[in-house]
């Protein structure tokens, strides 16, 4: 039941996080992240393409056997790109959700890991 909530929780963000980061739609989110990507040196394509990887992991995490794995791993693996970025480029506080999401991710798939029986 517990990761049923916390995946619940992680699709919900990161649904918000990736639309934003493809679409564009919230104005002031997409500027602040748009200007976050560009401090890291990379442009509004790569941006898309980690919204893309988001929302692939925010609906596969919902999908049975490895594929849901898979999901929880390509949210782990943006989460930890997004930590990486933060306390080499920002503060560690603009970090904080990154942070959250990763532990978040990296329980799912250790629960999705077990009940693989791998």
């Amino acid at each position: 039941m517990t990761i049923l909530v916390i995946s619940g929780l992680l699709t919900a963000f990161f649904i918000f996080a990736s639309s934003i980061k493809i679409f564009g739609w919230q104005k002031m989110i997409f500027e602040t992240q748009l200007e976050f990507f560009r401090k890291y040196g990379l442009n509004r394509t790569i941006m898309a393409l980690v919204g893309v990887v988001e929302l692939f992991g925010a609906i596969a995490l919902w999908l049975p056997s490895y594929l849901g794995a898979a999901g929880a791993l390509a949210l782990l693996g943006t989460s930890a790109g997004a930590i990486c970025c933060h306390l080499y480029f920002d503060t560690w506080k603009d970090g904080i959700p990154a942070m959250i999401t990763l532990t978040l991710s990296g329980v799912v798939l250790y629960a999705k890991y077990i009940a693989l029986g791998i």
